[in-house]
């Protein structure tokens, strides 16, 4: 079993910055490859990025390539994502994800945190 916490949402400008944290628990965090989602009410859960287990490989959606970096740090068993230059569209509650399916953009991830609130006003 594996129990994913998500840090660090909350209230930002637009053009703003946040650091997301995402730590694991359980299994062995070097063992899987990580992954980030955002939703919001009414839409389907949306891939944002995602990182190989040994940290050298990453893959970002379009809407937030060159403004978005994920990271692990495998010592305190965490993953990040940093999130620059913010915009009112990336307003969503952000999800961490362990285990993924064959193709990392599908939701169907095995383990998932609770969600932690991003919001960017315009």
């Amino acid at each position: 079993q594996v129990k994913l916490v998500e840090s660090g949402g909350g209230l930002v400008q637009a053009g703003g910055s946040l650091r997301l944290s995402c730590a694991a628990s359980g299994r062995t965090f070097s063992t899987f490859d990580m992954g980030w989602f955002r939703q919001t009410p009414g839409k389907e859960r949306e891939f944002v990025a995602a990182i190989s287990r040994s940290g050298d490989y990453t893959l970002y959606a379009d809407s937030v390539k060159g403004r978005f970096t994920i990271s692990r740090d495998k010592a305190k068993n965490t993953v990040f994502l940093q999130m620059n230059s913010l915009k009112a569209e990336d307003t969503a509650e952000y999800l961490c994800a362990a285990d993924p399916p064959l193709s990392w953009m599908l939701p169907g991830w095995h383990y998932w945190g609770q969600g932690t609130q991003v919001t960017v006003s315009s």
